[in-house]
């Protein structure tokens, strides 16, 4: 059985694995998350990402491979970046509504 020190290392490692996943897809992050905000921010990506795939969308031409170089087949399917000095609970307000009108949406 993992000691307290063990369990505290996995679960740092955890957050790690979580920070970057989040960082590769250019969402800023300012290091004062919570493991809670950072598994909320991970969840509410993978929701998005589910719903850009049942829409048909593609998430490697809807995100692009850098920030800044985006060419969607569709500008619903990119996912919300997170603006300066924005909250965490705003930002997955964002990536909500976001997603909601990923599902609702109607392709051209």
């Amino acid at each position: 059985m993992p000691g307290p020190d063990e369990g505290e290392r996995e679960l740092q490692r955890a957050m790690e694995r979580t920070r970057a996943h989040l960082e590769s897809l250019f969402i800023s992050l300012t290091g004062k998350e919570t493991s809670e905000e950072l598994v909320a921010m991970e969840e509410a990506v993978e929701r998005f990402e589910v719903a850009v795939e049942s829409a048909g969308g593609d998430l490697m031409v809807d995100e692009g491979p850098k920030k800044g170089a985006i060419q969607p087949d569709d500008p619903h399917f990119v996912l919300p970046q997170r603006q300066h000095g924005e909250t965490v609970e705003s930002y997955l307000g964002r990536i909500a509504t976001a997603t909601d009108r990923v599902r609702h949406h109607r392709p051209h």
